[in-house]
């Protein structure tokens, strides 16, 4: 049975930044399970999700949180399974403090962490980690690399195109 992806959101109205997450989970056919929790609200069911991920069959943690974001850590320290942070934007300093609360881990407690509202390389970087156990994921991760560099190279054609209308 193919390992599980486990995205906790401090809030629900993380979802809009999420979403793109959940889309491209799907477009690869990895199963997730997506949920709120707050590390400062809810910490034991926080750590509760965290010790039993890898028994209910996850294979990595995605955590989304802005602000003081410790989800993400509080999650990595419950757990040896991976956790990828989002940052989501947003307070004062819209995203910065989340970001460096999220990068900013002490030693032992690693937590890979992705762009402010990064949550489709949040997914990538998901997937990819799974694919290293898996054969056909690590398929379509080179698929998908095959089109992201087509795609470039439709971008640069076009530019060809309007520089020789100048």
């Amino acid at each position: 049975m193919p390992k599980k992806v486990l995205v906790v959101m401090g809030s629900d109205s993380d979802y809009p930044v999420m979403e793109a997450c959940f889309k491209t989970l799907r477009d690869f056919g990895v199963p997730f399970d997506a949920t709120v929790c707050s590390a400062h609200r809810t910490p034991d069911r926080a750590a509760e999700l965290a010790k039993s991920a890898a028994a209910e069959g996850f294979g990595v943690i995605i955590a989304a949180a802005g602000l003081a974001a410790h989800l993400p850590g509080v999650l990595a320290a419950m757990t040896t399974l991976p956790v990828i942070g989002v940052p989501i934007h947003g307070g004062a300093l819209n995203g910065l403090d989340a970001l460096y609360a999220i990068v900013q881990m002490p030693s032992g407690i690693p937590v890979a962490t992705v762009a402010i509202d990064g949550a489709a390389n949040a997914a990538i970087l998901a997937v990819q980690m799974l694919s290293l156990g898996d054969p056909g994921l690590m398929d379509k991760l080179d698929d998908h690399k095959a089109g992201l560099a087509d795609e470039v190279a439709k971008r640069n054609l076009r530019l060809q195109e309007k520089l020789k209308s100048l």
